[in-house]
């Protein structure tokens, strides 16, 4: 046995052996490797994942500020990889949120400009996604999915003449098959890839080798809209093994100096390729990709280059696999080119779940008054567009251009997700603000524009000022609140974005109820005064000093509720007086209050619905549709559940920002003897019920409406208990569901459900309620063989029908612990006032609909819109009655003989920066309504309409064309 005094001897010698017969020089890797057919390639994609805010804002990750939390900087990872692709042209590297690039552009001289053009026509640097930032696929609408991947897409073909080829949605919590369809195949992308699928899905996919697949996201557009997609393996990191090298990576390099210990080149290239063979066995074809990179990597890219240089170099070498510096494109090229068939993938990847127990189906409903907020400014700047475009676009005064970054930014899958640090929200709702304030300038200033008398020399200076109500939602609008006493008039422009006639209610506070309401034709109408609750009030008084730091004045004393009727893409004019003036008055809504005790029956609803409710809560309401003939009973009611604590489990998982892990279901009854309050009027019915002290609801029928309204206070949720809550209303019918229901993906198609089930697998269910939950941004719906009820939100949330002939709406969250996924905070929503804060209280709508099956899609797409774009309210004063003499009452830009049918929508009009005009439309209908609805309600009635065929041309974000045909459904022409 050799000591250890000879061992050491031993190694000494060698190592002055292998040194004497050994110089150190200057090595030369080969980089330059192309795809070998009939070997395994393996496709190295260098790449960072930059999170456009997360738990740093958006400018803290771009400068590198506020470390503390993140060691984290793009613009050192910018910095730092176009040197390292200058050094080499067989290098490569993809990038993709461009609100981080367009920052770093803009600080760049010419010459590094000129560099990284050429770099970008070279194929070295790859722009992938392309739009500012790599948005969510569970709670974005599809049209901000649109206008935050235009923003990006128009900057690219602008400064380097090209337009990105691939999807790369690599971190989204599940994925949408609007994403698939509409931003992915008919953007014109060859492909798309992502990381978050449901791991009992992944383990399927990896056994059958149908981790890449053709997916048809829309059953209306079918082949036709299809594209190539795939899965990683894990996730959009690199494989394991062992293989990242930022500077602080603890994983093994190559260390390939003979003179220096630990020389391990055979073992790090016998790592590469037990990794690439084991890829390979789940993968059809001889190509394999590897995701080179993760969040924030390549800060000092030399690090990662130099690691892979030497892989290409010494695996190339060994000669058993072949590894290459590649993008996604060249990896699709490649699986093109393979003539490979593949499996077929319909509908979407939700709801998504990375373990037993951990279903990330929480965040549908996180950060509720975030997610209300973007959804509000989203539909003022489809609207803020079109008034732009009527008066020509500024360049150096106000613009919209400020909004749209900051709802491009909003977007991100950890913004409107709602799973982002409090800091980070705070950012976001900030920025919002300010673009909101920017475009609210250019709302006033084509409005006044448009309404001054018209001349030869366009707007000229108009003294008109309009102010707007952003808080309106609170019941606060200084700008309507004022006094009649002194002999002004209140002048309301009503402004719509919709390419058809709107028929509406409108609804402002006012500070007294002796007032008269005149139409565009100075004709007086009718109008209803509703006194506001006390919860309302309270609500106004709270939130008006958290957000402007200031009490409120007097509140008003009532809602003014009139009838509107508003041309498509224009305004009408209504004036509001004092009664002196005027003549006539608004009617004051008649007050009842029933009290439990009473065990009587009360009827709300003037026109052909109606709403029974029992006073004392024990039935159901009866809901009777004297035009439909639709009778059915509705229950509301609403209930928690308590948070799971995963601490001491033996699946540990906590719910969180991101997962929705209930333990076990509370259902909320009302406090005591609480009264039922009725008010009635010629314009509305409302019915109020206070269901605790922290939960408050209005039941509204509409004159001329077959809907029913429900407004809701919900908050603040109390957490004294120590358990976090999630609170949900249900509302519960007769309706034989049999399992099933449908919600939106995206605000566009509905995507049939089925509980506890999953087409692509055999489910396992560990979680009965969250793992039934879905994203809703638009409705949820279910049938039987006779009816079929709607349901219609005002911002995304999650939904589910846990009970059949029952919907479940998640309106609020209150957590009180982390979920471990990488937040690491509470989503414990507070509001302050000096030295007192509160749990976020949430207002919002939801409405719903009964009709005989198959009637239900017209109102819920039309309807949809509407919510979506609501009419646009601005405000001005005048003295005397001048108004109608010397303005502009009434306005549209289309012709007045012609506005767009009920299934088609603008979605954009909008002046691009070039001069040029956007014009998007967008087809309503799914293909399972198109004879039903299309034909019966419009055939006949367009210019371009025939008895043989119907198109419509939708222009997306490239000039590209989507056709609808009669005759052959939803082919080209």
């Amino acid at each position: 046995m050799m000591t250890l005094k000879g061992l050491l001897l031993y190694y000494v010698i060698a190592f002055i052996a292998i040194t004497s017969c050994v110089q150190a020089k200057y090595r030369v890797y080969n980089t330059s490797q192309g795809i070998v057919p009939g070997k395994l390639n393996v496709h190295l994609v260098a790449h960072t994942h930059d999170d456009v805010g997360w738990l740093k804002t958006v400018d803290q990750y771009y400068v590198g500020s506020n470390n503390s939390i993140q060691g984290a900087c793009v613009q050192n990872v910018l910095d730092s990889v176009i040197p390292e692709l200058l050094a080499d042209k067989n290098r490569k590297f993809i990038y993709v949120e461009q609100a981080f690039f367009q920052r770093w552009w803009d600080e760049q001289s010419e010459a590094m400009q000129h560099e990284v053009k050429q770099l970008v026509g070279l194929g070295q640097l790859e722009f992938i996604n392309g739009g500012m930032c790599m948005h969510d696929e569970a709670v974005t609408h599809y049209i901000d999915m649109i206008d935050q991947t235009t923003l990006g897409h128009r900057f690219i073909k602008n400064e380097f003449g090209v337009t990105p080829r691939i999807g790369w949605q690599i971190d989204p919590f599940g994925h949408s098959a609007v994403q698939a369809y509409l931003l992915g195949a008919e953007v014109g992308f060859d492909s798309f890839f992502y990381g978050r699928i449901d791991y009992q899905d992944r383990a399927k996919r990896k056994n059958e080798k149908s981790l890449e697949v053709v997916w048809q996201g829309s059953r209306s557009l079918g082949s036709s809209a299809q594209i190539f997609a795939g899965a990683f393996p894990e996730n959009y990191e690199p494989p394991p093994g062992g293989f990242y090298f930022e500077v602080n990576d603890k994983y093994p390099i190559i260390q390939d100096n003979i003179k220096l210990f630990d020389y391990n080149v055979q073992d790090r290239v016998n790592d590469f390729v037990a990794a690439a063979i084991s890829q390979a066995n789940i993968t059809r074809t001889n190509h394999i990709m590897w995701t080179m990179g993760t969040d924030f990597k390549y800060q000092y890219a030399r690090t990662w280059f130099r690691q892979l240089d030497k892989f290409i170099h010494y695996v190339n070498m060994d000669g058993r696999v072949n590894a290459l510096y590649s993008t996604p494109s060249i990896y699709t090229d490649a699986k093109y080119a393979s003539n490979e068939s593949w499996p077929l993938k319909t509908d979407d990847f939700f709801p998504y779940a990375d373990r037993a127990h951990a279903y990330w189906t929480g965040y549908f409903s996180s950060r509720p008054a975030l997610k209300r907020y973007v959804k509000v400014m989203s539909g003022y700047y489809l609207a803020a567009r079109q008034l732009e475009f009527y008066i020509g676009r500024s360049e150096t005064g106000h613009n919209t251009d400020s909004l749209a970054d900051a709802l491009a930014i909003a977007q991100h899958h950890d913004a409107v997700t709602g799973t982002e640090k409090q800091h980070v929200a705070n950012d976001y709702a900030k920025r919002l603000a300010i673009g909101y304030t920017e475009a609210e300038e250019v709302v006033a200033t084509a409005l006044a524009c448009l309404v001054d008398s018209p001349s030869d020399n366009g707007c000229g200076r108009s003294t008109t000022r309009f102010r707007q109500c952003p808080l309106l939602n609170i019941s606060y609008c200084p700008a309507s609140e004022i006094d009649f006493s002194n002999g002004k008039n209140l002048v309301i422009v009503i402004y719509n974005s919709l390419g058809w006639k709107r028929e509406d209610i409108i609804r402002i506070p006012v500070a007294n109820g002796d007032v008269t309401v005149f139409n565009s034709e100075g004709k007086i109408i009718e109008s209803q005064l509703v006194p506001p609750a006390d919860a309302f009030m309270d609500l106004r008084d709270y939130y008006v000093r958290a957000y402007l730091g200031r009490n409120p004045m007097v509140p008003p004393k009532y809602w003014l509720a009139f009838p509107v009727s508003v041309p498509p893409l224009g305004f009408s004019t209504y004036t509001i007086s004092s009664v002196k003036r005027g003549g006539g008055h608004s009617i004051r809504s008649s007050i009842q209050t029933f009290e439990s005790s009473d065990k009587s029956t009360v009827e709300v609803g003037q026109g052909n619905l109606k709403l029974i409710f029992s006073s004392d809560k024990s039935k159901p309401i009866n809901y009777i549709n004297n035009k439909s003939l639709v009778e059915e009973s509705v229950e509301q009611s609403y209930s928690f559940y308590p948070a799971y604590n995963g601490t001491n489990d033996k699946a540990p998982q906590n719910a969180g920002a991101y997962i929705f892990r209930p333990n076990g279901t509370f259902f909320i009854k009302s406090e005591g003897q609480v009264p039922l309050t009725v008010m009635r009027g010629p314009i509305l019915d409302e019915v109020h019920q206070k269901i605790n002290e922290w939960i408050y609801q209005v039941t509204r029928l509409y004159k001329g409406k077959e809907h029913v309204e429900v407004e809701f206070i919900v908050g603040p949720i109390p957490v004294d208990d120590g358990l976090g809550k999630e609170v949900v209303t249900h509302i519960t019918t007769t309706l034989e569901t049999n399992k099933t229901f449908y919600t939106d993906s995206n605000g566009r198609d509905f995507i049939k459900r089925i509980r506890d089930y999953r087409t692509d697998w055999d489910l396992e269910v560990n979680e009965p309620v969250a793992g039934n939950y879905y994203p809703i941004n638009l409705g949820i719906y279910m049938q039987d063989v006779k009816k079929e009820f709607s349901l219609l939100v005002d911002r995304a949330l999650g939904g589910s029908s846990i009970v059949d002939g029952e919907v479940e709406l998640m309106l609020h969250r209150r957590l009180l612990l982390d979920d471990s996924r990488g937040v690491a905070e509470a989503l414990n929503e507070t509001d302050c006032v000096l030295d007192e804060c509160k749990g976020l209280t949430i207002q919002g709508k939801y409405y719903f609909r009964i009709d005989p099956i198959g009637d239900g899609a017209k109102w819920r797409r039309t309807f949809g819109q509407e919510i979506y774009s609501p009419p646009l309210l601005a405000f001005t004063e005048e003295d005397g009655d001048s108004w109608r003499n010397s303005h502009v009452t009434t306005f549209s830009g289309i012709d007045s003989s012609y506005s767009l049918p009920d299934n088609v929508a603008i979605i954009t009009l909008q002046e691009l920066d070039d001069g040029k005009i956007l014009l998007r439309l967008a087809h309503l209908y799914q293909v399972l309504f198109f004879f039903t609805a299309i034909l019966k309600h419009l055939k006949g009635s367009l210019n371009y309409v025939s008895s043989t065929l119907f198109y419509l041309k939708i222009l997306l974000v490239y000039d590209f064309v989507f056709c609808l045909s009669i005759n052959d459904m939803f082919s080209c022409i």
